[in-house]
């Protein structure tokens, strides 16, 4: 159970990989304790709240660690149960930022949005071959992982009038998929889809997920949508599918190297969206981490559960 003496929350700099520093400390303004912007080098104690981007070896010795993104993959879950300080993350707070994107590449992917920009910056009037685009509607999407951003995809997807279906450990109903199968059925999942989107969180179990044999049970006519994490997918393997007709293309925020190496065949391939890992930037995404962030200063002092804590 979290200790109720929580006296200081403090900022680490490296927040402003994704989201502005100061506008985020000034979201704090109503917080029952100070908060302070802090950089390298500080020491922290049981007293002491910090929320970071990044992993720093003194933070085990804070009083709880909030890790400023959903995935937590970077830092050493295992450093902090044996240290018995908590780590949240910012899971649950993506359902609808990342469903948007996901939703909009699967839309342009189908309606070529991306090849008419791309003729655009060429002054080109570009006319599709007449059976190329189509539309979502009765296409269906299965979705690799049903938690927030998946259900946030499925239920857009659905709106849009498409068939859902995913693929999860637990049988239990989502809204918007009609189907939902075990990870030992993954092959029969995809094999049907016009769309698969990954949303799982990278794990052991989940490393290379998606390789030559997962492309080959996919349509040819199929696009992978990964918003999840890179190293899920083998790029090698889906370089190869997409230049061998395997599967018709991709919509990638995530990739194993970031930035994407520029010698990447993935830049130059027509129907692949190559995205910077910016699936839930929106001007307001300080905001929503500052609110899950709030809740657990007042659930720590309180001594209640802590929300999406993950070590």
């Amino acid at each position: 159970m979290a200790a109720p003496d929580l006296e200081q929350l403090y900022v680490h700099e490296s927040v402003d990989s994704v989201i502005p520093e100061g506008a985020f400390v000034e979201a704090f303004s109503d917080l029952s304790i100070p908060v302070e912007l802090v950089g390298d080098g500080r020491e922290y104690d049981q007293r002491d709240g910090v929320v970071t981007y990044a992993p720093r070896e003194e933070f085990l010795d804070a009083g709880w660690v909030h890790c400023a993104r959903a995935g937590y993959d970077a830092f050493d879950t295992e450093a902090y149960a044996e240290t018995d300080t908590p780590l949240t993350n910012s899971s649950g707070i993506h359902g609808a930022t990342v469903g948007e994107v996901a939703v909009g590449c699967m839309l342009s992917l189908a309606r070529m949005l991306h090849v008419y920009r791309d003729n655009q910056n060429e002054t080109h009037w570009y006319t599709p071959e007449y059976d190329r685009p189509f539309t979502v509607e009765n296409e269906r999407l299965c979705v690799l992982g049903l938690g927030t951003i998946g259900e946030g995809i499925a239920t857009r997807a659905d709106g849009l009038g498409m068939e859902v279906v995913g693929v999860r450990r637990s049988d239990e109903p989502v809204p918007g998929v009609s189907e939902v199968y075990d990870p030992d059925e993954l092959h029969e999942a995809i094999s049907d889809a016009r769309f698969v989107a990954i949303t799982l969180p990278h794990t052991p179990e989940t490393d290379g997920l998606l390789s030559t044999p997962e492309f080959e049970a996919m349509r040819d006519d199929a696009y992978l949508v990964n918003v999840a994490r890179g190293p899920i997918v083998d790029e090698e393997a889906l370089v190869a599918a997409i230049e061998d007709g395997e599967i018709a293309g991709a919509a990638l925020d995530v990739f194993e190297t970031e930035p994407l190496p520029e010698e990447s065949p993935l830049w130059d391939m027509e129907d692949v969206i190559v995205m910077p890992h910016k699936g839930s930037a929106t001007n307001r995404y300080h905001l929503d981490i500052a609110d899950l962030v709030k809740e657990n200063v007042e659930r720590y002092r309180s001594g209640e559960e802590l929300r999406n804590r993950v070590a």
